[in-house]
């Protein structure tokens, strides 16, 4: 069962591998909601709505055993860059 939302511009499944080499599913979502609170336009309630609504898919469909939100990349901030201070930074 695909994963369909007025918010999500796109979804699919995607493999990912673990550290120790087993599979996990995850369901990629893709937005143009404003993921990060320090973004222009960021709404709370929105990321909730989406948040909850793959949940819900995640219970009923079993396609996947979690969900990452992601924006589209051409909204990415290209001038922004990782501080040290960031995860991965």
């Amino acid at each position: 069962m695909a994963f369909v939302h007025p918010l999500a511009r796109g979804a699919k499944v995607w493999t990912a591998k673990r550290g120790d080499d087993s599979e996990q599913r995850i369901l990629v979502i893709v937005t143009t909601v404003a993921l990060d609170s320090r973004q222009k336009g960021y709404k709370k309630s929105l990321v909730e709505k989406l948040s909850r609504a793959a949940r819900e898919h995640l219970a009923e469909s079993k396609d996947a055993e979690a969900f990452v939100l992601i924006n589209r990349l051409r909204d990415w901030n290209p001038g922004r860059t990782r501080s040290s201070s960031e995860p991965g930074g």
